[in-house]
């Protein structure tokens, strides 16, 4: 079967958990800046997870770039993708409401791990289906970023409990990381 209505149903859910994350961010009771000031934490979680989600859309767009069909499988494991990233609104309100306290940096950071996971399976059944020769196994090769990025939240998960800050910071890092543009599938399909 065609991958359009993967692309767009997975577009549709993204745009959606973005929208439920803005929206979660109430409008302050008074007029000046000094009202904005108790917002400042649940704003930071919102930029972070924006970030996220947008690391996730973009990248999931290359990847399909490079498929040409798929089957039940890889729309489950679609599926499962976008369940981890469907909770990204909850952890990320509750971090902001909770001013990135312990449990919920550590919360934060499993959805992330079982989201960079759940990529990982996708990218694999989709390899598995097109063939290890394929365009687009040629283009993911090892995948250091996602490695590196699962080893990080592994690390951030528990430092939550030593220290919250520590563990969001190796959050940005990861971030930061696929900030950097990956340009793999780009040139492997570019002739």
């Amino acid at each position: 079967m065609g991958k359009g209505r993967l692309e767009a149903f997975s577009d549709g859910v993204i745009a959606i958990i973005i929208t439920i994350m803005v929206l979660e961010i109430k409008v302050p009771h008074g007029f000046d800046l000094a009202a904005l000031r108790p917002l400042i934490p649940v704003f930071l979680s919102y930029v972070l997870s924006f970030i996220f989600l947008g690391i996730y859309w973009n990248n999931h767009h290359h990847l399909l770039q490079a498929v040409r069909h798929v089957n039940g499988r890889i729309l489950w494991a679609n599926l499962h993708l976008l369940f981890w990233l469907s909770l990204i609104p909850f952890v990320t309100g509750w971090i902001g409401e909770n001013h990135f306290a312990a449990m919920p940096v550590a919360l934060y950071g499993t959805v992330l791990l079982l989201s960079a996971i759940a990529y990982f399976i996708l990218t694999r059944v989709l390899i598995s289906h097109h063939g290890r020769d394929s365009t687009l196994a040629i283009a993911v090769g090892g995948d250091f970023k996602g490695k590196i990025s699962v080893v990080f939240y592994a690390v951030a998960i528990p430092l939550a409990f030593v220290n919250s800050w520590f563990a969001c910071a190796l959050y940005v890092l990861v971030a930061i990381i696929w900030l950097i543009p990956d340009r793999r599938i780009e040139k492997t399909l570019t002739p």
